[in-house]
């Protein structure tokens, strides 16, 4: 057995879920949070010195790679990153560099799901957090900005992907003349499902429900094709609407889907987007949950098809933490944990059954999903085991992945072999979510102790006041800072009693629609409650900056 998979064997037995943990000083934490801040740093300097302008760095060539689109898209995906470790220098150097672009006009093929995620995620937070940063705004900010005009600029490039038949979107465009010739008409259902949450933040900054619009009817659209067992299968064809892979799994192809449900419903106050969610998990408790584990099985029948435990699946812990299941995610984290413990890292693929990694599936590419989830479980049960458990992927990865122009790919978590490849969701994902599980003082864990009052051309708006929701790339939007922009009908928080009764929303109506239809039953049911529509005054804890 490998040393260090010795080292970091801990003293539980799952069944039980009884273990011996250390105790962790505020010294302790500040100690690893550093450590977490030099590991970024190297692999961030490298990217600058060896790689910029490419899309990522090959840190054990030291140079760089195109992957995505060739648009610097580490330099993009590590800005927030900058901005949490409180290096506002560089946040503003590296916002400079941005500003001095006009558009994203190239005559490039790109993945739709990868450009939201990681451009637009990452231009939209990075714009959001520019006031923290103390950049100098344009007058109207948040709903304006350089930054801002950039990822409308994206979006708008992206949209002519959702003009389908069934409002769900192609894979692929070109950032200049739109879907490709010839494109396949088969996407992923994560592809499909991945867009409420930029989407509806670039609808309410800029005042155009068109980006909120598509997103929703995509999640509308995917969510009436699910089978008569309510699952999903793995891809789907967006002109005809049939599944071409019929294997339901939360994992590859199907993830963020459900992430965005939760996500989305909570971000922009759309609560048919949790009934969503909830009517779905009643389907994958049912016939996906093994165990506290999650397997993948038919669409239809409902039987299992393959046994198997996703890296992807890792983040699965941390949703269910947001809607208060902490006891049922910790069990899950805790058969998730065991499998980085017995290699040292997650493979892609982990035989359950067999207790062993997947042939040709035993790559670590650097994930952060499970320690997406221990950050979550650790701000909402401060449970020290989950300290522990994110030293040991801080230990795995120093001890194995690191190189002296960065952090690679492991190639085989049984040997740890390494490939030269530093996907940019390290700078984005795992670096940030493990330097937030030990600086428990960030400004991202404030839970509304205090805010920042500013004033923009709709009025006095606060903002900075915490609930920070993260994208699937770990770029957090500021929930407050969308009020500012966008005044909102009541109708939007309208409160589904079941599904079945309101099915009607689920058709894939157009907003404008749907207020329509709602507009005279609510305008009736405030004037009988005397439902004050202004909203309530500032608390007076709010810190005015």
């Amino acid at each position: 057995m490998n040393m260090l998979v010795k080292l970091l064997l801990p003293l539980f037995i799952l069944n039980n879920i009884s273990y011996a943990v250390r105790t962790y000083t505020k010294a302790d934490l500040m100690k690893l949070r550093e450590e977490v801040r030099d590991m970024f740093y190297l692999a961030y300097d490298s990217y600058l010195k060896y790689a910029y302008p490419y899309d990522e760095l090959r840190p054990i060539s030291c140079d760089g790679i195109d992957t995505y689109g060739s648009y610097s898209l580490t330099l993009i995906d590590a800005l927030d990153t900058l901005a949490i470790m409180g290096n506002y220098s560089e946040f503003q150097r590296v916002v400079d560099i941005l500003s001095t672009k006009t558009n994203f006009d190239a005559n490039i093929n790109v993945s739709v799901f990868e450009t939201n995620i990681r451009i637009i995620g990452g231009l939209l937070s990075a714009h959001l957090l520019s006031n923290k940063a103390g950049i100098k705004l344009e007058p109207g900010w948040p709903c304006n900005g350089p930054l801002l005009r950039l990822a409308e600029d994206v979006a708008k490039r992206l949209i002519v992907a959702f003009d389908t038949k069934t409002r769900m979107p192609y894979g692929t465009v070109n950032l200049h003349s739109g879907v490709p010739k010839g494109e396949t008409t088969v996407t992923c259902t994560a592809g499909v499902g991945t867009f409420i949450v930029e989407f509806g933040t670039l609808s309410r900054l800029t005042g155009d429900p068109l980006y909120e619009e598509v997103a929703l009817n995509a999640l509308y659209s995917l969510f009436n094709h699910r089978s008569q067992l309510g699952l999903f299968g793995n891809h789907i064809d967006i002109d005809s609407g049939k599944w071409t892979a019929q294997d339901a799994g939360i994992g590859s192809g199907v993830d963020s889907y459900f992430e965005y449900l939760v996500k989305g419903s909570i971000l922009l106050q759309r609560p048919e987007l949790m009934e969503m969610f909830y009517e779905l998990r009643k389907a994958i408790d049912k016939h996906l949950k093994k165990d506290d584990w999650y397997m993948w099985v038919s669409m239809t029948k409902g039987q299992v098809t393959l046994p198997v435990f996703q890296s992807l699946e890792a983040y699965w812990p941390g949703v269910l933490s947001l809607i208060g299941e902490t006891s049922n995610a910790m069990r899950t984290l805790h058969n998730y944990h065991q499998v980085w413990q017995q290699y040292g890292f997650t493979p892609e693929f982990y035989y359950i059954p067999q207790t062993e990694a997947g042939s040709n599936k035993e790559s670590y590419p650097l994930r952060p999903e499970l320690i997406e989830s221990i950050m979550y479980l650790y701000r909402a049960t401060g449970d020290p085991y989950l300290l522990q458990a994110g030293e040991d992927i801080l230990r795995s990865i120093q001890h194995s992945a690191r190189t002296p122009c960065g952090y690679a790919t492991i190639k085989d978590v049984r040997d740890h072999k390494k490939e030269d490849r530093m996907e940019s969701f390290f700078l984005s994902e795992t670096t940030k979510y493990l330097y937030l599980l030990f600086d428990t003082d960030n400004f991202i864990h404030n839970q509304g102790q205090y805010g920042t009052v500013i004033d923009t051309p709709n009025g006095e708006c606060v903002i900075e006041a915490g609930g920070y929701i993260f994208n699937t790339e770990a770029h957090p939007v500021d929930p407050a800072a969308l009020h500012c922009c966008y005044s909102g009908s009541n109708s939007d928080l309208f409160d589904f009693k079941s599904i079945q009764e309101k099915k009607f929303q689920f058709q894939g109506e157009t907003i404008k629609d749907r207020h329509t239809q709602l507009r005279a039953s609510t305008e009736e049911k405030n004037r009988r409650n005397c439902y004050n529509t202004r909203g309530s005054p500032r608390p007076d804890n709010y810190r005015i900056q």
